[in-house]
């Protein structure tokens, strides 16, 4: 504070006095609260966006962070040629789990299944919860083949890893439709495909 002080005196050619020292001090001292307060509030924003992009059960990214996900891997397909697949996993027996068990346990099921996923994804993919009993995935770099293998491996891993509700175990089902980014793709045009392939994959058991 007071380096600024001799550093603008010295850029002057001359000493400060007492009187300018101070105010310079001051408005220093002044100066640094404001960067401080600056920094809070950028702090705060950050925190509030975050909170309006996260599931606040799961917690997964909500469908809006999902859909700008979206956007952004298919801008990079497109520029790179790249391969990308979104998969749509709906739990088949979310009503069946709340009726019999109460809804704690239906909201248990899905933590339980946001787990699963997360941890089924690379760091590079994105696991969302867009709705009820809905989640989505994008798997960047992933043909149409290897999405449906791997929607088929996530279904087992959902099936074959009950949720433990501590008095009794119960399996969680999972229907998962999937559809590759084609160019010229919107967003609405890769999520109705997928959410289609989804119905189709429940119909089929």
């Amino acid at each position: 504070m007071a380096d600024d002080a001799n550093i603008i005196a010295a850029l002057a050619g001359e000493e400060l006095s007492p009187a300018a020292r101070e105010a310079f001090a001051e408005l220093a001292d002044r100066n640094a609260l404001l960067r401080a307060s600056l920094s809070e509030m950028r702090e705060r924003v950050s925190e509030l966006e975050q909170l309006a992009d996260t599931d606040p059960l799961t917690p997964l990214p909500n469908r809006r962070r999902f859909l700008r996900e979206i956007e952004r891997v298919a801008a990079h397909a497109k520029r790179h040629g790249t391969p990308a697949a979104v998969l749509y996993v709906d739990l088949d027996n979310l009503k069946a789990i709340n009726d019999k068990h109460g809804h704690f346990a239906g909201d248990a099921a899905l933590i339980h299944v946001a787990r699963l996923l997360q941890g089924l994804i690379r760091s590079t993919d994105m696991a969302a919860r867009i709705g009820g009993d809905e989640f989505a995935l994008i798997l960047d770099h992933l043909d149409h083949h290897s999405a449906i293998d791997t929607a088929e491996r996530i279904a087992r891993c959902i099936a074959d890893n009950p949720l433990d509700l501590g008095n009794s175990l119960v399996t969680v089902e999972a229907s998962i439709g999937t559809a590759t980014l084609l160019p010229g793709d919107t967003v609405e045009d890769v999520m109705q495909r997928a959410d289609r392939n989804m119905y189709l994959a429940k119909a089929d058991g």
